[in-house]
């Protein structure tokens, strides 16, 4: 994937990754579908398994209003201070499951 935007990755490539980070931590994969539902309103069900990793965001049932509560850094960025719309939300969802990799009970997590 060499080259290729992070936009126009498939979702279903980037979900197996999501999973094995928190796994490796002794998280589940059931809590990072709870964290997706919550962030997207997605459940496991209703993910196009070929849509990109914009569609993905672009077409979220319900996206949370309270994703702007979700503060901090994210490969040295800080999440609130990402200026493109689309890119905030995929940093937002790397920061919620960084955080669940690194212990943090899922009432903290999901604002």
């Amino acid at each position: 994937m060499a080259g290729k935007s992070v936009y126009e990755m498939k979702f279903s490539k980037v979900y197996p990754l999501l999973v094995a980070k928190a796994e490796r931590k002794g998280r589940t994969k059931e809590e990072v579908d709870e964290i997706i539902r919550w962030l997207t309103g997605y459940d496991a069900s209703s993910v196009d398994p070929d849509a990109t990793y914009a569609d993905f965001f672009l077409h979220a049932p319900s996206y949370n209003s309270r994703a702007a509560l979700i503060t901090g850094t994210v490969c040295g960025v800080r999440v609130e201070t990402i200026e493109d719309p689309l890119m905030k939300k995929i940093r937002q969802l790397d920061k919620l499951v960084d955080e669940l990799a690194k212990g943090k009970p899922m009432n903290k997590i999901l604002r």
